[in-house]
């Protein structure tokens, strides 16, 4: 079920409904098959560490920035094969959250590019409209929203330093995918 998931109320509960508060599902995120109960969870960045945005650097760098641009080509990237490969070896009995610094105007072609490469994910978690805020801060924030959900957070893979640096502050161990992207 790819698309927008309209926010709902989950409860989340042990044994008893009162043990944890209800969970809206931020609009901002997208179930490859629907929500999935709480559990350890895999955190993946997409551009650069799975999807390589190489040919669409040049738009973002120099005095002309064009970010729009930048984000609408995004459906024509390769895969990163050694990203790929990482991702097939999470253990089955944990969740992929491809946590994104994508704004989500750019949903259709982002969930459409990861249908054709048959990438394995569960939640994909993209920046909501009109966020606007760095993208630490942003991966920041989706990290205390995959907390409250219920996701024990047991690795994050990163291309980007600060946000790596973000993740290893959150207690989540880390690696480094190097890009090339922030050189």
């Amino acid at each position: 079920m790819n698309g927008c998931v309209p926010p709902l109320t989950i409860h989340l509960v042990a044994e008893h409904p009162r043990r944890r508060p209800a969970f809206r599902v931020p609009y901002n995120w997208w179930w490859r098959e629907g929500p999935v109960e709480p559990s350890k969870a895999v955190v993946f960045d997409l551009d650069g560490v799975l999807s390589d945005a190489s040919h669409r650097q040049y738009l973002i760098h120099g005095a002309r920035r064009s970010w729009n641009l930048f984000f609408d080509l995004c459906g024509g990237d390769a895969v990163i094969g050694e990203g790929a490969s990482l991702l097939e070896e999470v253990d089955e009995g944990q969740r992929v959250v491809l946590c994104t610094a994508r704004p989500a105007r750019v949903a259709p072609q982002t969930l459409d590019w990861l249908e054709r490469n048959n990438l394995r994910w569960d939640l994909l978690i993209m920046r909501d409209h009109g966020d606007y805020s760095i993208a630490r801060e942003y991966k920041q924030w989706s990290v205390e929203e995959m907390r409250a959900y219920g996701f024990e957070l047991t690795m994050a893979v990163e291309d980007d330093r600060r946000n790596l640096a973000m993740f290893e502050e959150e207690g989540i161990p880390s690696v480094y995918v190097h890009s090339g992207y922030f050189d």
